[in-house]
């Protein structure tokens, strides 16, 4: 059983070690690799998110115990968050989704470029309260429909508006528990349950990555941390952009 479930702790603890850290690309790069393994397209946004239900979950304890959480962000980020996934899991189990990632993409891109001029210029961080709740729903439906995409347009909109980048990463991470929570309940309702030792392997190396983010998150210089933000964004947003269009 080790022996079969080995690459995918490991997948899982490379996916969770970045989004842990970064706010953000658990999706993409579990996706990426599991396409790699040769799993089925159609399976791997619903055994990603099951699995993400146990890592998001220690990675949400982990940067509470960090203290990365703004509470008052992550109650305004719930409740849409939450909606967009069930609606977004429920869409994608009946319509393909893949017409709208290539402008996502592009959005993306750009959000990665000003994360990145941000940082090397002084502009004081500041809370963010204005379309939330917009935001949050957009991002949870599109990482739902996508297979990935929360962490991407949730964190890299508020981190580019300003918001304190520890505080979004780890409030961001809190929610994304509840929105794979909940996107996972609705794949397992409409598609059903399978690829068992995927899921458990996914889980096993999200749990031990956790910790080691959450800290990684709290300990890492403002200015490279934006950077390493801005270029994780583009890169992925160009990868998935030429996925898209090929």
């Amino acid at each position: 059983m080790w022996h079969d479930i080995l690459p995918y702790v490991a997948a899982g603890f490379l996916a969770q070690l970045i989004d842990g850290a970064l706010g953000m690309a658990y999706g993409i790069t579990a996706s990426s690799l599991l396409l790699g393994f040769g799993l089925p397209p159609a399976a791997v946004s619903a055994t990603v998110h099951a699995a993400e239900c146990f890592s998001t979950g220690a990675s949400a304890i982990s940067h509470h115990a960090f203290k990365n959480v703004d509470k008052d962000l992550f109650k305004r980020l719930l409740i849409p968050g939450v909606l967009g996934a069930v609606i977004g899991a429920y869409v994608l189990t009946n319509i393909p989704g893949d017409t709208i990632k290539p402008y996502i993409a592009v959005y993306l891109m750009g959000m990665g470029v000003i994360i990145i001029l941000k940082a090397f210029k002084q502009f004081p961080s500041q809370k963010i309260t204005s379309h939330l709740v917009p935001l949050g729903f957009f991002g949870a439906f599109v990482d739902a429909i996508g297979g990935g995409g929360w962490g991407p347009i949730v964190a890299s909109n508020l981190i580019a508006r300003g918001a304190e980048v520890r505080k979004t990463v780890g409030s961001v991470n809190a929610v994304e528990f509840f929105v794979t929570l909940s996107a996972s309940v609705t794949f397992f309702l409409t598609l059903g349950f399978a690829h068992v030792n995927v899921i458990i392997g996914l889980a096993i190396g999200g749990v031990l990555a956790a910790p080691l983010a959450a800290w990684a998150c709290k300990v890492i210089p403002h200015r490279p941390f934006m950077i390493a933000v801005g270029v994780l964004v583009i890169v992925l947003s160009t990868y998935n952009f030429w996925r898209a269009i090929s």
